[in-house]
């Protein structure tokens, strides 16, 4: 026997993905949802597979990861993206580890692999992309700068080796239309605690991560794809600090008129 497992998946307009991450959810002790007034048909999938379905305005992902988690009503929360999938080899292990280890750790963390342009990149800062996403009710909570959220949790935790599956862009396009939002979302995170724009972050930071992710994890041997992912994710920590910059001549603005 083992401690009981609440799925948690937080949705908006995810019909595209939501069915097969439910479906590989359906293992645990239930699965809960909140949707944020999804306008296509999230909802009614989402339905085939639980009751446990509220509505509730969108309060950022670390605040709407906390409220999942008091929705939860077992002693173990399992958090899932709608664009994720719960592979059997990563399911498997779980069970396993939770009936071998009685209790002794607090959470359990894996890797990630993503599913790009029809291929699984294998390195680079994609893989293994380490993710706690296992942990006990009581003892974890979601912090961090938006739109990044992460789970902390007290106490020890265990590292598994089968990896998350996640399925997170459609294709190029969505890739830079995901870059632009999380970019405004991560620059506002940022103004508002107090940053400043400052030429050394926006001309080295970009060029570093570019540096990180595809010559140190090398993400060269991804081919064509590991470059793609390297110059956007470089990109997107440009686009981030600009944006910042930008805010600070709205607020010059907005105080002269």
């Amino acid at each position: 026997m083992r401690d009981k497992i609440s799925a948690c998946v937080i949705t908006f307009n995810e019909e595209a993905h939501i069915k097969r991450c439910l479906e590989s959810l359906t293992w645990c002790d239930e699965i809960v949802v909140i949707d944020s007034f999804s306008t296509d048909n999230t909802v009614a999938l989402c339905r085939q597979y639980t009751d446990r379905i509220e509505q509730h305005p969108w309060q950022g992902y670390i605040g709407q990861r906390n409220l999942i988690r008091e929705m939860a009503s077992h002693p173990w929360v399992l958090f899932l993206d709608a664009d994720e999938e719960m592979p059997i080899a990563l399911r498997e292990e779980i069970i396993a580890a939770l009936r071998e280890d009685k209790g002794r750790y607090n959470g359990y963390r894996f890797p990630r692999r993503v599913y790009y342009i029809g291929q699984w990149i294998l390195h680079g800062e994609w893989y293994p992309d380490m993710k706690l996403r296992l942990f006990k009710k009581d003892k974890g909570r979601s912090v961090g700068e938006e739109p990044h959220d992460q789970v902390c949790v007290q106490g020890p935790v265990r590292t598994l080796r089968s990896p998350l599956w996640h399925y997170t862009y459609e294709d190029i396009k969505d890739h830079l239309r995901t870059i632009n939002r999380f970019s405004t979302i991560s620059a506002q995170s940022k103004y508002n605690k107090g940053y400043r724009f400052r030429w050394i972050d926006f001309i080295f930071r970009p060029s570093f991560r570019f540096l990180k992710g595809y010559i140190i994890k090398a993400g060269f041997l991804d081919g064509r794809r590991g470059l793609f992912i390297a110059l956007f994710s470089s990109f997107a920590v440009a686009l981030k600090y600009a944006k910042v910059w930008e805010l600070q001549c709205q607020e010059k603005k907005d105080n002269v008129s």
